[in-house]
C-alpha cells in the first residue's frame, strides 16, 4: 500500500494539558491500566509492524502523531477505531465522523484480527508515548492551506477501457490483488503483473499464470505490513532474449541479511530492501526456474517509501552508455517523519535519491554489480559520495519513465501537500526533504507537513523544482505517468497520463508543455468502460481504488485497480467537442 493507507488514525486536539499519570485510571473489559513493562513491550511491537509506518509520537507524518491522544480517547473508543473506524463512521459516530473530516486521506482498513489483549497492549504503549505539550514548530497560520489555488480543470477527453484480465485474490477484502506494476519481456512482448504479496504473473492467451513466486525462493520475505511492501517491482534486462536475466525488488525485515547501505546502529531498521537478479534456464518457460543471486540489501528506518521501482530506459540502444543500466527508485524510508532527516538530502546518503547501477557490472563497493562511468558523481573527490546516485532529493521516487523524445520524468509522491512530476537531469538535487513541490519546508524536525513559500534567496539552493504538480485538494498519491505510444489512438499521441491513487481520478498534461522551470497545465479526462460511462471508484466498489499504469512493447496503456485485482486496456478515446483538441 502507499502513504495514504492509514493503519491508525486518531483526532488529536491542538493543545494537551498537563495530566498526572498515576490520578489517571481507566479500564476496557477487564483490563486496569497499569505500568506493566511486557505488556507495554508487547504493544510497542504491534504497534511498530502495523503503524509505525503511518505514524508516531513526534509530529504528523503519513497520518497524525499520536502523542497525548490517550488523555482525550478512552481506551475502548480507540480500540473499536483501531478494530473497524469504518463501522463507528457508519453508526454516526461523533468523534469517528470528526476524525475521517479532518485527516480525508483515505478509508482505514479494518484490524478485526487483533485480540483484545493485542488491542489492550497496544493501548498501553500509545498511552505510555504521552507528552505534555505538542511540537507545532513553526504557527500553522504562516502556512499555505492551499498551496496550489487553481483547480484542475476537466478536459473533454473521454477514454474508453476494456476488461483485460483479472488477477487471482490474494486477500478477501479490498486491496483484492495488491497489483502493481504492468510491464513486458523485450522482443517477445510477453506481459507480466506483480502483486506485492510475491507474486508474479505471466499473461498467456489473456489468463495469469504465476511465473516465479518469491515467497517460495526467499524464506525471509516479507509483505507486512503493506504500506508497498513485499514484491515491489520488476524489470526485464533489455538482452532478456540473450541472457535470460531480470531483477527484482522485495523486503525482508530488519536483520535478515548484512545490509550494503546501513545507518547508526541508534537508528532502528524496521525494513530491509534487496535487490535481486534472476537467470532463467529457458527464456520461452511459463514458471521460472533457473539460479538468483543478491545484488544489493538497503536499511530503511520504517517499512513506507521503499524501493519500488526499478526500470531500463526503453529508448537506449545497444552500444549506447545508457543500454542495460538499471534505474532504482530509493525512497526515504520515512526517515523525515522519525526525525531522522540527515538521511535524506544528501550525496554522501542513498535514502530519497534514484540510482542507476550496471546490474552486470563488478565495480561496487561490494563487487556485486557495476556503477557506470559516466554518472553525475563517479569522479568525486569526496570518499563518501555515493556514486550510484543518478539524482537526490525525493520523498518516493514512485515511478521512472521516459517520454518518446527522451526526457527523464520521475513522479515523486508528496508529503502532506504536493505530488509532482518531475524532469531528471543528472545530478540535481530536486529538494525533499527543505522542499516540497514549489514550495517550503520550513520546520522539518516539528512540522513536515506544513508549507511555505519559498524565500526570496531561493536561487542560491540550486533546486530543480518539477515541472507539473498538483495538491491535496486534488489528489493525495500521484500515480504513473506515462506516454502513449502506440498507433491506434490518435487523440491520445503527445499525451502524458497519470492520476491519483486513492481516489482514481485520471489526469494528462501534454508533453510540449514540460520544461524545466515552467508548470505544465493538468486536465483531468473521463472514462467508459465498454462505453458506458464509469468512474473507477463505480468499477472497483471501492472508495480507495489504488490506481497504476502499464503499458505494453506495442506502446498500448493498461489501467491496474488493486482494490479488486483488476486490469483494463485503453482501446479508443474521443474529444467530446472541439474545444479540447490540443
Amino acid at each position: 500500500m502507499y502513504k495514504r493507507n492509514f493503519v491508525l488514525t486518531i483526532l488529536i486536539p491542538s493543545i494537551l494539558y498537563f495530566f498526572n499519570s498515576c490520578q489517571m485510571s481507566e479500564s476496557y473489559g477487564n483490563y486496569i491500566i497499569v505500568n506493566d513493562t511486557s505488556i507495554n513491550s508487547t504493544g510497542q511491537k504491534i504497534f511498530n509492524t502495523n503503524c509505525s509506518g503511518c505514524h508516531n509520537f513526534k509530529q504528523d507524518g503519513i497520518g497524525p502523531q499520536l502523542s497525548g491522544v490517550a488523555a482525550f480517547a478512552s481506551e475502548k473508543w480507540i480500540v473499536q477505531f483501531i478494530n473497524n473506524s469504518k463501522h463507528l463512521i457508519s453508526i454516526n459516530d461523533e468523534r469517528a465522523i470528526k476524525v475521517f473530516n479532518k485527516y480525508k486521506k483515505a478509508e482505514m482498513p479494518a484490524f478485526e484480527a487483533f485480540s483484545n489483549d493485542e488491542l489492550h497492549a497496544l493501548y498501553v504503549y500509545i498511552k505510555s508515548q504521552e507528552k505534555t505539550e505538542t511540537a507545532i514548530g513553526n504557527n500553522n497560520e504562516k502556512g499555505l492551506s492551499n498551496p496550489i489555488k487553481d483547480s484542475i480543470a476537466v478536459s473533454n477527453l473521454l477514454v474508453n477501457l476494456e476488461p483485460f484480465i483479472q488477477i487471482p485474490s490474494s486477500a478477501n477484502k479490498p486491496p483484492l490483488a495488491r497489483i502493481t506494476k504492468l510491464s513486458f519481456q523485450p522482443i517477445s512482448g510477453n506481459l507480466f503483473i506483480n502483486d506485492l504479496q510475491g507474486e508474479l504473473y505471466k499473461i498467456k492467451n489473456g489468463n495469469p499464470f504465476i511465473y516465479l513466486d518469491i515467497q517460495k525462493l526467499k524464506n525471509k520475505f516479507s509483505n507486512n505490513p503493506g504500506l508497498g511492501s513485499g514484491l515491489g517491482s520488476f524489470a526485464f534486462h533489455p538482452s532478456f532474449q540473450s541472457n535470460g536475466l531480470f531483477y527484482t525488488t522485495h523486503s525482508e525485515l530488519s536483520g535478515s541479511g548484512k545490509a550494503d547501505f546501513s545507518f547508526d546502529d541508534s537508528i532502528s531498521v524496521d525494513l530491509q530492501w534487496v535487490l535481486t537478479e534472476w537467470k532463467t534456464n529457458n527464456i520461452n518457460e511459463d514458471a521460472f526456474s533457473g539460479t538468483n543471486r543478491e545484488l544489493l540489501r538497503i536499511n530503511f528506518v520504517k517499512v513506507n517509501h521503499g524501493v519500488q521501482e526499478i526500470t531500463f530506459n526503453p529508448l537506449s540502444k545497444i552500444g549506447s552508455k545508457d543500454y542495460g543500466m538499471l534505474y532504482m527508485g530509493i525512497g526515504d524510508g520515512g526517515s523525515v517523519e522519525q526525525g531522522c532527516e540527515f538521511l535524506t538530502h544528501s550525496k554522501e546518503k542513498i535514502w530519497g535519491t534514484v540510482l542507476r547501477i550496471n546490474p552486470m557490472g563488478k565495480n561496487s563497493n561490494n563487487g556485486k554489480y557495476g556503477i557506470p562511468d559516466d554518472n553525475p558523481f563517479v569522479n568525486s573527490n569526496n570518499k563518501n559520495v555515493v556514486k550510484e546516485i543518478y539524482a537526490y532529493g525525493f520523498r518516493n521516487p514512485h515511478r521512472i519513465t521516459w517520454t518518446k523524445s527522451g526526457k527523464m520524468l520521475v513522479s515523486n509522491i508528496g508529503q502532506g501537500n504536493i505530488e509532482s512530476i518531475n524532469l531528471i537531469q543528472p545530478g540535481n538535487d530536486y529538494g525533499w526533504p527543505i522542499r516540497e513541490g514549489n514550495f517550503l519546508s520550513a520546520d522539518i524536525k516539528n512540522n513536515i507537513s506544513t508549507v511555505y513559500p519559498l524565500p526570496l534567496n531561493d536561487s542560491i539552493y540550486k533546486i530543480t523544482y518539477p515541472v507539473v504538480e498538483f495538491d491535496h485538494d486534488e489528489g493525495k498519491a500521484i500515480s504513473g505517468g506515462v506516454e502513449y505510444w502506440g498507433n491506434d489512438i490518435p487523440v491520445l499521441r503527445g499525451k502524458f497520463l497519470f492520476g491519483d491513487i486513492p481516489s482514481g481520478r485520471l489526469f494528462y498534461t501534454n508533453i510540449a508543455d514540460i520544461k524545466q522551470g515552467k508548470q505544465a497545465t493538468i486536465k483531468e479526462w473521463n472514462i467508459s468502460i465498454n462505453h458506458q460511462p464509469k468512474t473507477l471508484k463505480e468499477v472497483c466498489g471501492s472508495n480507495r481504488v489504488d490506481l497504476h499504469f502499464g503499458r505494453d512493447i506495442n506502446g498500448d496503456l493498461y489501467i491496474l485497480t488493486k482494490a479488486d485485482g483488476k486490469v483494463y486496456k485503453i482501446t479508443s478515446a474521443i474529444i467530446k467537442s472541439s474545444i479540447d483538441k490540443k
